[in-house]
């Protein structure tokens, strides 16, 4: 069944109900057990893998269980009318949920409140049909009935006695000392009222009456239904057969329209309702105050956040207006997105299988009486969050964002809560037993407004007085005297409590109205305020609607890159995962359509949110800000919704006297009240029956009149002529579209896929059970995944890959950070949920820890037989030295140990995502996982067969997607887990061809990372390898190697220095080229190398084309040698050509700072690299420069900074103009000092480490534009340099200077290896 939320005159008539149902026992079918209930053992049994032989014994036959508390078939006894054509009746759904638990039997000493609840019935194309049911205990008077119950009992008390008496192991002596004495009695309490004696006992079973809508209007169905109920229960027949107001309800009563308010007649009373207009927040008619009572405001945040998430949510409770109150009540606060998932409030217990679901789902599940949270397996909890909502208790999901600005939005909502006396804490600190009986005590004490304990007008007198043996006795006197006390003293007061009673509750409803409304607007405000300015980005690529239609799946709608970099640091957490969610896609894609076709009423309400906002509140959309913005519409908010229940718009017909010859009259009259809004009131109406029909009896709902109900007015009914005219007006144009544009059909199988991408499970359907639609449901779970799989992993290639990280010259793309976490994280869960998908038994939270858990220990056993085959890791990196780094070992059970290492880490689920972080970051995901899928023994002994990971070919599809994700580099373990200790092994690699490969001197190193660094650490004498282990220190970024000159061999020629981490496998290659040692080279002891992560041989087979580009090499030795002169072979760049590289160099860094600051690369390598601004600078100082060599000894660039700094030191010749002297002598001042600064640190660097501190210290404090010119007017200039060097051409310095001074704005961080030492 289906009720669009605003059915339109030609989809469906404007009725307010579109069926009156009547469930409960069928007295000729007898006593039956409840078959869904079979079927739920059966399911339960295949869970928990054991024989279906023993699932049928225990569900047809139960012996164990008292009969009274065991399930029976229930059956739609009636319903009217027999079925609608726009909404079919669908009757094994209705009876499911009108009663979930079958028929329930009670005795006279038993508890028979009615009850009241709702349940909802979501189609597969999201349409929502409501019902609202009122359950109540009927007498039974079927012999037939009363005699089976009778029966099932002996039977019952026989299996009790033969279980106890065939217990041989112990003796009646042990039996009874075991049972105290209040066990005993408490026992005997517990048979006393857990059983049945025909000849003493009153048998009552449950009938539930229910109104089916296509809007949720719960209040007035709810104080419709109890007027019914009353009506049957009462002493005093109705004032009409009940049919009167059924027929009523279901024919003459219309939908109100938007933004107009109804009054209808009940059996007492009349009933009012309104219906939001189109500019206002949709209908809501649960009470928000009875959530926030339930879960307490933070829990309610907690679990809304969730929602928004799209995580799976199952609330739990006793009470099943409870599980429909919280999930419509979240729902309703999603304003302006809505759930996009399966969305099941009340789940029978016959559907427990669907929680298998692999997918976001919110659900609802009845909790049985007695059981805890402990004794519920379900099949996944690694992404469940768990609302147990009786005891006031949530469980959510290990790692998940917290709502933006979530103390300031909480403070908000408790502002408004007090207003209306609700603590934001909630109503369940305790058990509800004794939160009642503390509220009643302290009522008692407010009210006590006499000299006893009495309160003057709560306790009904005559319930009190009713028991007391003395009241009777004078009762009865007076009764043989002629004396009636009993009218006068009791029925006046319980008259005014009615009044009273009536009173209190119309005030309450309309403070819960006021409260919802309230409530709403807050929530509805916070969306308002964070995506104010979510139109700017929105993509409007197809110029119509066929052609977005169609490439849908392939478009991105939405910029989320520049959305999120235009979003305050707090929010981005959390934002960063909504925009990847269902609900905000098909949101954007409302957006998308609407300029198309009409806009959707959500988008439209919060459009013209936005739009007042920009007129009140001017505000530039770039500048975001996290200050929090309180809603400034509560004061409004609702006088619309007020005035509507004040002043009524429509009046429906009242219930009234019928007769065949007046139906043309009224159901005219209905169509004018409709068309002018100024209805008069027409009674409910004794319908043409046949006599002795509709036959009051007390307790007791009559049998209805079905030729009566089944078919209501129909001649010259204006509303169904009106519906048909449309109708046909509708087909024609059809028709002729067919003829002009796009086929309807096929433009609406486009709209569905459009708008279900993403989607990947239907709505599971109630009423079909069958083994066929099960597997059915489960393959489409399996086809689910596969496209979500394929999705994400194409996403994250080309969120990864399509970026500037070529432009920006090194190998970080641009959404490292934020958007790639969130990315990694998504994909984590997605593999739980395919590893929970056909579980036959659950172990732990997590499904795929389980299963590697499982897979290692037989894996363990068999080693010790013979070794486990190593995977190859990174081959072997030969170098002239033949010194290598060792081959890594790789393996799933390898990478798994390492996690089980990790102190850090304290759950399953939190093992297996750090273990998929990292075989992702070794790009060995797919490797690991087909290996473990390899073992189809397991495979069989923990999934059942239609799981997901025993389809092959889906399975091959889902390891080749992964596999993709090899073509690019994350480091999505080293930048998550921060603190944890890494091995690190070391190799330094000399160039042996030219000097002895060991050195007599005591060697050191210092590895730096963007984390951090280790220290200083000695290497041992004669060893060019080492290990060590430090806190992770991330991506690597430079190594300070260097000896202390002692001994004979003190000159050392180091090629390179190899580090690797032994855990991810990372390698980095720091190359030297250059000569460690006094009176060679540029005499440098000690050299900083800047790092490059080499890539496996193995991702240079997946092509050049799809790799993320390499990171920024520090210089090569070719370079460094042509600059020392050491070969003097390579060709020098021209002046054009260092020009251009300077630009470049410049440029990078600008870039760098343009990016979100946790999403910028390392800045040394940018600085010191290859084609860094100091090797860009080098080039500059080289151009022209007239002899690298004079009387055989070096001269670099340092010697000509040097004599520089001796003529600043010496010279007062400065310009004429005060001003520039002032400017001059203050920038010499400052070489002098940075260049002395660096020339007595206490450290052994060389002329060319020298020159690189210089330009990065001038860079950082943006002195470089003041030091350049200095330099190229120094006297030594024209002793050392050519006349065509570069800096000798002022034109040159000039140009050179400009684009310096596009640095002066950034704060730029050096690293501490790079001026370690150095105090300026």
């Amino acid at each position: 069944m289906s009720g669009s939320a605003a059915p339109g005159p030609g989809s469906a008539p404007c009725r307010f109900a579109h069926y009156f149902v009547v469930c409960g026992t069928d007295a000729d079918s007898g006593l039956e057990p409840d078959e869904l209930a079979v079927l739920y053992q059966w399911l339960e049994a295949d869970r928990h893998g054991k024989s279906s032989d023993t699932a049928n014994r225990t569900s047809g036959e139960n012996f164990d269980q008292s009969p009274l508390r065991r399930t029976f078939k229930s059956k739609v006894l009636a319903h009217y009318p027999q079925n609608i054509e726009w909404n079919p009746f669908d009757q094994d759904a209705v009876n499911m949920l009108c009663m979930p638990k079958g028929l329930s039997f009670r005795t006279q000493i038993d508890n028979r409140d009615p009850q009241f609840h709702s349940f909802i019935i979501t189609r597969e194309d999201g349409s929502r049909t409501y019902g609202f049911v009122l359950t109540f205990y009927e007498e039974v008077t079927s012999k037939q009935i009363c005699t089976a119950m009778q029966t099932l009992y002996q039977m019952h008390n026989a299996e009790q006695y033969s279980s106890v008496y065939a217990s041989s192991s112990c003796s009646m002596d042990s039996l009874a000392s075991s049972i105290d004495e209040g066990d005993a009695t408490s026992l005997a309490k517990l048979q006393q009222y857990n059983s049945y004696d025909i000849s003493r006992d009153t048998l009552y079973v449950s009938k539930c009456i229910c109104l089916i809508t296509p809007l949720p209007f719960m209040q007035a169905c709810k104080k419709f239904l109890i007027q019914l109920y009353k009506a049957v229960t009462s002493q005093q027949p109705p004032p009409l057969p009940l049919e009167s107001y059924i027929h009523n309800i279901l024919y003459e009563v219309p939908l109100p329209p938007p933004g107009r308010s109804l009054k209808f007649y009940g059996v007492y009373e009349p009933i009012i309702c309104q219906r939001p207009g189109p500019s206002e927040l949709p209908l809501s008619d649960y009470p928000l105050r009875e959530a926030f009572e339930l879960l307490g405001l933070e829990n309610l945040v907690q679990v809304f956040t969730c929602v928004l998430l799209e995580m799976q949510i199952l609330l739990y409770s006793q009470d099943y207006q409870r599980l429909m109150t919280v999930a419509e009540g979240i729902t309703t606060l999603l304003f302006p997105f809505q759930w996009q998932h399966v969305y099941v409030p009340i789940l029978p217990a016959s559907l427990l299988h669907f929680l298998d679901a692999p997918v976001p789902y919110l659900m609802g599940l009845q909790s049985k009486e007695g059981t805890d949270r402990s004794k519920l397996e379900l099949p996944q909890e690694a992404n469940l969050c768990f609302v147990d909502i009786d005891n006031h208790f949530i469980e959510l999901p290990e790692e998940f964002p917290q709502f933006p600005n979530k103390l300031e939005f909480i403070q908000e909502i408790s502002e408004v809560l007090l207003q209306f006396g609700i603590p934001p804490e909630g109503n369940l600190h305790c058990s509800e037993s004794a939160t009642k009986l503390k509220n009643l005590v302290l009522n008692d004490l407010v009210n006590d407004k006499k000299n006893g304990n009495i309160p003057s007008n709560t306790i009904n007198m005559y319930e009190l007085l009713k028991g007391n043996e003395t009241i009777a006795r004078l009762q009865a006197l007076a009764k043989r005297t002629g004396v009636t006390v009993e009218k006068m003293t009791i029925t006046a007061p319980m008259a005014e409590k009615e009044r009273d009673v009536k009173l209190q509750c119309e005030e309450e409803e309309l403070r819960d109205y006021k409260l919802n409304v309230q409530l709403r607007e807050v929530f509805a405000n916070r969306f308002t305020q964070m995506f104010a300015d979510y139109e700017s980005f929105v993509i409007q690529a197809a110029q119509d609607m066929e052609s977005w239609l169609t490439n849908r799946e392939q478009m991105q709608n939405f910029d989320k890159a520049s959305f999120l970099s235009d979003q305050p640091e707090p929010y981005l957490p959390f934002l960063s995962h909504f925009i990847e969610t269902q609900m905000f896609a098909t949101f954007i894609d409302n957006k998308i359509m609407s300029q198309w076709e009409e806009k959707d009423a959500f988008l439209r309400v919060f459009d013209s949110r936005i739009e007042k906002i920009r007129l009140y509140n001017v505000r530039a959309p770039a500048l975001r800000t996290s200050i929090y913005q309180k809603c400034s519409t509560l004061k409004e908010a609702g006088r619309l919704s007020i005035q509507r229940l004040i002043s009524v718009d429509i009046v429906a017909p009242e219930p009234h006297v019928l007769y065949r010859e007046r139906q043309q009259d009224d159901t005219q009259s209905i169509e004018q009240r409709l068309i002018k809004i100024d209805h008069t009131a027409i009674h409910p109406h004794l319908l043409d029956m046949k006599i002795g029909q509709g036959k009051y009896e007390q307790g007791f709902f009559p049998k209805l009149q079905s030729d009566v109900l089944a078919t209501g007015p129909t001649n010259n009914n204006r509303w169904a002529s009106r519906s048909a005219t449309t109708q046909r007006r509708k087909d024609r144009l059809r028709q002729h579209s067919e003829h002009i544009g796009l086929d309807n059909d096929l433009r609406e199988k486009y709209m569905q896929e459009a708008r279900s991408l993403g989607k990947n499970l239907r709505q599971p359907k109630l009423s079909d059970l069958s083994p066929a639609v099960i597997a059915q449901t489960n393959w489409k779970f399996v086809e689910g995944l596969l496209k979500e799989c394929r999705m994400k992993t194409k996403r994250m290639l080309v969120e990864k890959m399509g970026r500037e990280a070529v432009e920006l010259g090194h190998g970080e793309a641009n959404i490292t950070g934020l958007e790639e976490n969130t990315l990694i994280a998504s994909l984590c869960d997605l593999l739980e949920r395919i590893w929970s998908h056909g579980l036959q038994v659950k172990q732990g939270k997590s499904a795929l820890w389980s299963h590697l858990f499982q897979y290692q220990e037989r894996e363990e056993k068999q080693e010790h037989m013979a070794e486990s085959p190593v995977a190859l890791g990174l081959e072997r990196r030969k170098s002239d030295t033949g010194i290598t780094l060792p081959t890594l070992r790789v393996s799933l059970i390898h990478d798994m140990r390492h996690i089980q290492n990790m102190s850090e880490i304290k759950t399953d689920v939190g093992r297996a995502r750090a273990w998929i972080r990292l075989s992702l970051e070794k790009k060995l995901l797919s490797q690991h996982l087909k290996q473990l899928l390899s073992n189809q023994a397991l495979a069989k002994k923990l999934y059942k067969r239609y799981a997901f990971l025993r389809c092959e070919e889906e399975r091959e599809q889902f390891l080749y997607h992964l596999l993709s994700l090899n073509a690019v580099d994350y480091f999505c373990f080293t930048s998550v887990f921060t603190t944890i200790m890494i091995p690190y092994r070391t190799v330094i690699i000399p160039i042996k061809k030219l000097s002895n490969a060991i050195t007599t001197s005591n060697p050191w190193i210092c590895v730096s990372g963007e984390l951090g660094d280790t220290g200083v650490m000695q290497i041992p004498k004669n060893l060019l390898e080492m290990t060590f282990e430090c806190q992770n220190l991330g991506k690597l970024t430079t190594v300070q190697i260097g000896h202390d000159n002692s001994g004979l061999l003190a000159k050392w020629l180091v090629d390179c220095v190899m580090v690797r981490s032994e855990i991810t496998g990372h390698t980095y290659k720091f190359p030297c080229g250059r000569w460690l040692g006094k009176g060679v080279d540029d005499g440098s002891l000690e050299r900083i190398l800047i790092g490059e992560l080499i890539t496996s041989t193995s991702d240079e087979d997946l092509g050049k084309q799809c790799r993320t580009p390499p990171q920024q090499k520090s210089p090569t030795t070719a370079r460094r040698l042509s600059i020392t002169s050491l070969t003097g072979k390579n060709t020098k760049p021209n002046a054009g050509q260092i020009q251009e590289g300077i630009g470049e160099a410049v440029n990078n860094i600008v870039k760098h700072f343009h990016k979100p600051e946790k999403e910028r690369g390392s800045l040394t390598i940018l600085l010191c690299g290859e084609n860094g601004l100091v090797a860009a600078l080098e080039q500059v100082f080289h151009h022209g420069f007239k002899s690298a060599r004079i009387f055989h000894k070096n001269v670099f660039i340092w010697d000509f900074i040097e004599k520089a700094v001796a003529y600043f030191e010496t010279t007062d010749q400065f310009g004429d103009n005060e001003e520039d002297v002032l400017l001059q002598r203050s920038s010499c001042k400052t070489f002098c000092h940075y260049v002395n600064a660096i020339s007595t640190a206490p450290r052994n660097i060389g002329k060319d480490g020298k020159f690189q501190i210089l330009v990065c210290l001038g860079t950082r404090d943006h002195f470089l534009p003041q030091w350049i010119p200095l330099l190229a007017e120094c006297p030594a200039i024209t002793r050392m340099y050519e006349e065509n060097a570069l800096l000798r051409d002022r034109m040159t310095v000039n140009s050179l200077l400009r684009v310096l001074q596009t640095l002066q704005d950034f704060n730029i961080i050096l690293e501490g290896s790079l001026i370690k030492g150095v105090d300026v």
